[in-house]
């Protein structure tokens, strides 16, 4: 099996590190990398229109191939794959992370690494986005084994337009309490934009704490996470409000 794997962190980051190790030695893959020269987080599903972008060959333990890229997280996909495919190399997968900080929640709709995956699944590979729940992550076994599982349960093989997103505690893999299957939550945070003015310029500085919850909805990603538990939530690229259908119909908007 062939898998490109990109992140949102950059080249250097360790959960990149860790997945393409796991998805090398325990799922016995090809794994391919193509990933931003730097930091990228928060990039959504961002593409590079107005300039060219730019990839060259860099040394990357356990990849078959890999590459930098001075461009986004999806860029990173979309290159990658036509990349590869001059190379002579079909993927079958597409990997994004592991992501240093959870994408859970509405945090899904900002996440460089889940707009990579969907990325991927619009190309018409199974995807799947991995995270780990701190910006400052140290446990990756869990999420590599959630990674692993999912090849070794799937083969690779479902409806390319649903993509997985997974999330795990930054825990070591016997703390976690097991694993729920999610829906999309709410995510908010205190203070979540600071405000510094010194003369007449303003700076507007984005980040601020996770609002926590005291629940037992396990069934929403946001709080299964906060609860102790890794989440897999089934995501797709169709934003349709289909429930919204009357209302416009009552609505009669240009008619």
């Amino acid at each position: 099996m062939n898998i490109l794997v990109v992140n949102d962190d950059g080249i250097e980051a360790r959960g990149l590190k860790e997945l393409v190790t796991a998805l090398r030695s325990r799922a016995g893959a090809d794994v391919y990398v193509c990933a931003p020269d730097g930091q990228r987080s928060a990039a959504s599903h961002a593409i590079t229109l107005r300039s060219p972008v730019s990839a060259w060959p860099v040394a990357f333990d356990g990849a078959a191939e890999a590459f930098a890229l001075d461009g986004t997280p999806a860029d990173c996909v979309a290159v990658g794959l036509k990349l590869l495919k001059r190379l002579g190399v079909e993927i079958d997968m597409v990997f994004a992370g592991i992501n240093h900080g959870a994408n859970v929640g509405t945090d899904t709709i900002y996440s460089g690494t889940v707009g990579a995956a969907l990325e991927g699944s619009i190309q018409g590979y199974p995807s799947v986005a991995v995270s780990v729940d701190s910006h400052k992550a140290t446990h990756f076994e869990y999420a590599c084994d959630l990674a692993v599982d999912t090849i070794r349960k799937t083969g690779g093989k479902w409806d390319a337009r649903i993509m997985l997103n997974i999330n795990t505690p930054d825990l070591p893999a016997d703390e976690i309490k097991g694993v729920c299957h999610t829906v999309l939550g709410e995510r908010e945070y205190l203070n979540d934009v600071q405000v510094e003015t010194e003369g007449e310029v303003t700076t507007f500085i984005y980040g601020g704490d996770a609002v926590l919850y005291e629940s037992d909805e396990n069934h929403l990603d946001v709080i299964a996470l906060e609860n102790g538990y890794a989440s897999i939530t089934p995501l797709q690229k169709d934003m349709t409000a289909y429930k919204a259908g009357d209302m416009l119909a009552d609505w009669r908007i240009g008619k």
